[in-house]
């Protein structure tokens, strides 16, 4: 999740130490947009409707904390439909200032995968003078 400012929410999770976008694993059988969906419901108390997400791509890092393991994680945009609150396994929130990446620990797939992304976007967001909506940027991975 974004705001106007392009400062990015990120999530901390009950017993983890890095912060990392909302989302969660996909359930056997699940497709992406639903666990997105649920997994907002769940950790952040959003509703959402399954048609409004826009698919931005795939993107793979090593998973923090085990060794020789990758993660691989759907990117979603969409315009916040609410106010965020912590809740099931979800410790902390963050709303990162993206030049100040370094002064937070991140999850691996945040840092180097998806950090890069969501800098090109918003200096080309900058560049084009434009306003853009509060949206949402979870990842819903799976261990490969």
């Amino acid at each position: 999740m974004r705001d106007a400012k392009w400062n990015l929410l990120l999530v901390r999770k009950r017993g983890a130490s890095a912060f990392m976008q909302p989302g969660g694993k996909i359930e056997i059988c699940e497709l992406p947009v639903n666990a997105m969906v649920r997994e907002l419901r769940e950790e952040l108390g959003v509703v959402i409707a399954g048609d409004a997400p826009t698919h931005i791509g795939r993107i793979t890092a090593p998973v923090a904390n085990e060794p020789g393991s990758m993660v691989e994680g759907e990117l979603f945009e969409l315009t916040q439909p609410g106010e965020p609150v912590a809740m099931a396994e979800i410790e902390k929130m963050l709303w990162l200032i993206p030049d100040h990446a370094g002064d937070s620990e991140l999850a691996t797939l945040t840092r180097d995968a998806m950090m890069p992304r969501y800098r090109r976007s918003s200096e080309a967001s900058d560049n084009e003078h434009c306003h853009r909506q509060i949206s949402i940027l979870p990842w819903h991975g799976r261990l490969i």
